[in-house]
């Protein structure tokens, strides 16, 4: 297969679950590629939220210190090459197409799932083009996620949440302990968790990892982040300050920081552009907000930012969601912040809530009635009628999954006149 797109509908077919935990067959196959150290340092990131926007923020850091930097997130929203990033630039199709035929042809007889798969591109390609540091964010959990296979330098948890139940149980001692897997003996530890489980701490002691815990050993107080001698006041970016706080740390511990102390830091911080994270557009003259919040946590963070960032006119909600969420949960944070809700649907996506299901647990969660949409719509189908609808000074928010804001950035972009504000 000479195409990208052929190669990704293969892999999707390669192996009878989308997800299967455990790292002895993809550790097999990293070994006969030689991809288990794929850089000189490496920093791993676990946590429920927030990780995405923690390793933008080390990858802004890192090049602003002119360091070769790879850089490895999921999912991606538009482009599948968003998820493997060179020096901040997205790894070519033609890239990405050699290193799985690498990859196919190293594991043999193995069955490898999709992540794995491209876990495995991203370790090659980092490898391959010779970066100082390798940042990889975990997809699920930590223990047995594939980015485990590689010992992490500075292992980072950024918060800790119930999400992924059948996967990961329902309890945040549980969860904190799965997620905890990605530590290493000895190797430094941040966690941006203002209250992580008693098993989090644990673990860090456990393996004799030195330990940075947010509110003891660095702080972030509104916009003033510190960690001993180092001070910066962080500049006015919509993500969050815990994640952003904990990429300082752990390059601090690496002593990687860019030279120019705080100016620098906050220089690198301001150019971040991180879409779907409270990501604010102007479409046919009117305000979207954007946001890939999928849990009650998510949406708790966004109910704060809604709170912080008032508007003269009605927020409207247009909202899709995957049907295994605790959709109520995700919905109640949001209550009485909103003034109508738009429960919309993702055709062609199995895991996606119908819209009735969205309606019964937003009425649930306390959305009065009156205020929910009674309509069957598609997200690009609601998403031009409510716009449409708006009244200057209102503000359509977007949230639910990655595939809602997918969705919507898709038909902006095809569309016309959208552009970011922030």
């Amino acid at each position: 297969m000479s195409d990208l797109q052929s190669w990704l509908k293969r892999l999707e077919r390669l192996h009878p679950t989308e997800i299967e935990l455990g790292l002895s067959r993809v550790a097999a196959v990293a070994q006969t590629l030689g991809v288990q150290k794929p850089a000189p340092k490496v920093v791993t990131v676990a946590g429920t939220n927030g990780k995405g926007s923690c390793v933008a923020t080390m990858e802004a850091l890192l090049l602003a210190g002119n360091h070769r930097v790879g850089a490895y997130s999921s999912p991606h929203l538009l482009r599948f090459n968003e998820r493997i990033r060179i020096d901040g630039q997205e790894v070519s199709d033609e890239a990405l197409v050699e290193a799985l035929e690498v990859i196919d042809s190293a594991r043999g007889a193995t069955s490898l799932t999709y992540f794995e798969f491209t876990t495995l591109a991203a370790l090659w390609l980092f490898q391959r083009a010779g970066v100082e540091f390798a940042l990889l964010e975990v997809g699920l959990g930590g223990r047995l996620d594939a980015v485990n296979l590689v010992d992490a330098d500075v292992a980072v948890i950024t918060s800790i949440a119930i999400d992924h139940e059948a996967w990961l149980g329902s309890d945040r001692e549980v969860i904190g302990r799965e997620k905890a897997g990605i530590l290493r003996p000895g190797s430094p530890f941040v966690c941006a968790d203002p209250e992580p489980p008693l098993s989090v701490s644990s673990a860090a002691a456990g393996q004799a990892a030195p330990a940075c815990f947010i509110g003891r050993d660095f702080t972030v107080a509104g916009d003033q982040y510190q960690f001993g001698d180092l001070t910066v006041a962080l500049p006015p970016v919509s993500l969050p300050r815990p994640s952003i706080a904990a990429a300082i740390t752990a390059l601090a511990l690496l002593e990687s920081l860019p030279a120019g102390g705080e100016a620098a830091i906050r220089t690198a911080i301001e150019r971040i552009r991180l879409p779907g994270r409270c990501q604010q557009l102007e479409w046919h003259g009117r305000q979207l907000l954007l946001d890939v919040g999928h849990n009650p946590a998510a949406a708790a963070y966004l109910a704060r930012w809604l709170d912080d960032h008032p508007i003269p006119g009605r927020t409207i909600a247009l909202t899709a969601a995957m049907a295994d969420k605790d959709l109520p949960g995700l919905f109640e944070p949001l209550v009485g912040r909103v003034a109508h809700w738009q429960p919309s649907e993702l055709p062609g996506n199995d895991r996606a809530a119908s819209a009735e299901t969205l309606r019964g647990a937003l009425v649930k969660a306390g959305a009065p009635l009156k205020d929910v949409d009674p309509h069957d719509r598609p997200v690009t189908e609601a998403l031009e009628l409510l716009v449409a609808d708006m009244k200057e000074g209102d503000r359509l928010l977007v949230f639910g999954s990655f595939f809602t804001v997918a969705e919507v950035l898709q038909r902006v972009r095809e569309h016309g006149d959208g552009k970011s504000e922030k």
